[in-house]
């Protein structure tokens, strides 16, 4: 969900998803948005600290903070809550299932906040609860294409329309491989350089062939040829062969698609009568693999050659 140019995640849904308890909850609290990906636990904050706070991020109390405050008198507490909970906080966390202070519960009331609790330990719960938010919260876009993942590496094939993919991940779905997105996939960015592509939900596990129409790919070929999501590794962009351009022969080149700001390994494929597409994405995908390993056949090859030629060059000598 998008607001004011953020992507955002209703406060309901975290609650669901991580099993939280209300303590307490402010009127239509499952709307509330959450914003920001980062959490906080108030550390120094307690002892008054608030420059550079950030009250959109989610407050979590752990075992640390409850010792500290448990040593400190109640009107001390009674102070402390009250100028944290004086921020418009979306929702403070109490981690270990341990028991609200009396004092939390009564600036809850004053300031109309909300207060959840879970059973998990803060350093389980925060690292959970932050990989969760970033894929909620990560940026996206959605790109005209169809991603498959072939021999564990996300290929996502780009191209103009009826040039072939959606005929390509079909043929690569019968060879054992998993559709994930046909026509539309959804990008998102989880990471510094790390790609996640799905599927529109109304057109998930469905894929279109010209002639035929739309097939649920599912229910066609069983749960294993399909996955909700996948990494996207590869790039492989599919053209109509033409005779006057020169395609790379060698591979020395190392060619790039960036993809909201992260680059992917990209190739290009011409395509004509006679290719098999399929066969020519799954060496691709292996290619791939091999390079992430540290192995580049094109490199190996260029000095194997080289190297022939150097020896028959001092022979000569």
């Amino acid at each position: 969900m998008a607001v004011e140019g953020r992507y955002s995640m209703k406060l309901g849904k975290l609650i669901k998803d991580f099993e939280l308890e209300v303590l307490r909850g402010v009127e239509h609290y499952e709307d509330v948005l959450i914003q920001r990906e980062d959490v906080n636990r108030p550390g120094l904050q307690l002892v008054g600290f608030f420059d550079y706070f950030d009250a959109k991020r989610l407050q979590v109390l752990g075992k640390v903070e409850n010792t500290y405050l448990a040593q400190v008198p109640s009107e001390d507490r009674r102070r402390i809550f009250d100028a944290l909970l004086a921020y418009e906080v979306p929702a403070l966390i109490i981690t270990r299932g341990l028991d609200p202070f009396p004092e939390l519960m009564e600036m809850a009331d004053k300031h109309d906040r909300t207060i959840l609790r879970t059973q998990e330990t803060t350093t389980a719960f925060m690292g959970a609860l932050i990989a969760g938010l970033r894929n909620e919260l990560a940026p996206r876009i959605t790109r005209h294409g169809v991603l498959v993942e072939v021999y564990g590496e996300g290929v996502l094939l780009l191209g103009e329309s009826g040039v072939g993919k959606s005929e390509t991940a079909i043929e690569l779905v019968k060879r054992g491989h998993r559709l994930v997105a046909d026509d539309a996939v959804e990008i998102k960015r989880v990471g510094v350089n790390r790609l996640v592509g799905s599927a529109p939900e109304l057109i998930r596990h469905y894929i279109e062939l010209r002639g035929i129409g739309v097939v649920d790919v599912q229910q066609l070929f069983g749960m294993s040829a399909v996955r909700e999501d996948q990494d996207i590794d590869l790039v492989v962009s599919l053209e109509q062969w033409n005779d006057e351009t020169m395609y790379d022969r060698l591979g020395l080149e190392e060619l790039y698609t960036v993809i909201l700001d992260v680059k992917v390994p990209s190739l290009t494929v011409p395509v004509k009568p006679g290719r098999n597409l399929a066969i020519i994405v799954e060496v691709a995908a292996m290619n791939n693999r091999h390079k992430k390993m540290g192995y580049n056949a094109a490199q190996a090859f260029t000095q194997q050659i080289n190297e022939h030629f150097e020896q028959a060059l001092s022979g000569q000598l």
